[in-house]
């Protein structure tokens, strides 16, 4: 069912100098960015005691980025991603000082926190679409599989580390030391990327409507593409559900605190497994088999929904975070060598903006549906949707023809 993923006479990717540069690079930010979520709540509630405050940060530094991907998907084709990839690295190594300081500060603003958080946010929607191109673009073709495997086990590496750091930072010198290590760590990515040598494919000069339409024909025109970023969506949705309404059920039902914390520690685990898993085996069905591991997410949600013992629902969660650990490096090889390189922001920006919109209406949704019917409901409606649209895609021809 499975065959090594390159040929022994292709060496491992980090072994070439501009993708080690950028792997380098790549994994101290995402350790730096993994310690921010933690260290903002924190700040924020104990500046101004406001879950609102909190909300409208958050809001700031998501917006954007929503409203902005597709453009930074056209900017990261039509552009030199790795220009693209520095100076994004650059005004969010600024954003993220500031919000140090004003931390350090002692009396932050509310308004300088957000508008900071606001253009971090901005910078991120044209960071975003330029990850494959990157990769892509530092690696020979036999060895994308691996490449992106690579990244895959550094961003579980930093699943696992980042939580750790902010809790140690925050206990020991304050929130505002994790933004300016997040600080640093975008400076260090971005002085790697001035050595990096990216290959590209330039795109002829068009309207900004132009790059647009073509980047979503790309799209349209695979229906194992977009069947797929359905699934996504729903997967990040029910993530969103599970990451709201589990916390109280764990407290409550499952044997306090704890639970979820080790629940999430055997996820980062999970997640870490299964990347490891993808760098070593390469399904001969990619898209089909990475979908049908995403569908394992509706284990934890049936478990939580009906309070079954704690253990099992942590296993399951493990369990469905290995299969988000084993989709990414695959998905992103599928992708990248499916895709044209000239389009390949542009389609990567779609990917992401389908499955970021979706977490804030599983946010919104879940506290309302559980007010009015139980958290049962949504969990299970959750549960439903996440398996029947990513195990649905087995429907769809191109998914079980990709190969």
């Amino acid at each position: 069912m499975h065959h090594p993923v390159a040929p022994p006479s292709v060496p491992h990717p980090l072994r070439t100098r501009s993708f080690r540069l950028l792997f380098t690079g790549r994994a101290l930010s995402l350790l730096g960015d993994a310690a921010i979520p933690a260290a903002l709540a924190l700040a924020v509630l104990e500046a101004t005691g406001s879950t609102s405050a909190l909300a409208l940060v958050l809001g700031c530094a998501m917006v954007p980025k929503l409203l902005l991907l597709p453009l930074g998907g056209v900017v990261g084709d039509r552009f030199d991603a790795r220009t693209v990839a520095l100076t994004t690295d650059l005004v969010r190594c600024a954003t993220q000082l500031v919000v140090g300081v004003q931390l350090l500060g002692g009396t932050p603003s509310l308004a300088v926190l957000a508008v900071a958080e606001a253009l971090g946010g901005a910078a991120g929607a044209f960071a975003m679409p330029t990850g494959s191109p990157l990769v892509k673009g530092t690696v020979e073709e036999a060895a994308l599989h691996r490449a992106n495997a690579a990244m895959s086990v550094a961003q579980s590496g930093s699943r696992l580390a980042g939580p750790a750091l902010a809790g140690t930072l925050v206990l020991t010198v304050g929130p505002g030391w994790a933004f300016v290590l997040d600080a640093a760590t975008f400076a260090v990515s971005a002085l790697l990327l001035t050595a990096v040598r990216v290959k590209r494919v330039p795109i002829p000069r068009r309207s900004l409507r132009a790059d647009l339409t073509e980047g979503w024909q790309e799209v349209r025109s695979r229906d194992w593409y977009w069947t797929s970023l359905v699934g996504h969506s729903a997967w990040n949705g029910a993530a969103a559900v599970l990451m709201t309404l589990g916390p109280a059920i764990a407290v409550d039902r499952l044997g306090g605190g704890t639970t979820w914390v080790v629940l999430l520690q055997v996820g980062a685990v999970g997640f870490l497994l299964g990347a490891l898993l993808a760098d070593r085996v390469s399904p001969r069905r990619p898209v089909l088999t990475a979908n049908l591991g995403l569908a394992t997410y509706a284990l934890p949600l049936v478990l939580l929904a009906l309070a079954a013992p704690a253990w099992l629902t942590i296993a399951a969660y493990g369990l469905a975070q290995a299969g988000l650990g084993f989709l990414s490096p695959v998905w992103q090889t599928a992708v990248q060598r499916a895709v044209p390189e000239h389009a390949l922001a542009r389609v990567t920006s779609y990917d992401w903006l389908l499955s970021l919109a979706a977490m804030p209406l599983g946010y919104a949704l879940a506290p309302i549906a559980a007010s009015t019917w139980g958290p049962q409901v949504p969990l299970l409606v959750a549960a439903a949707v996440v398996g029947g649209c990513c195990a649905g895609t087995a429907l769809v021809p191109g998914v079980r023809r990709f190969r």
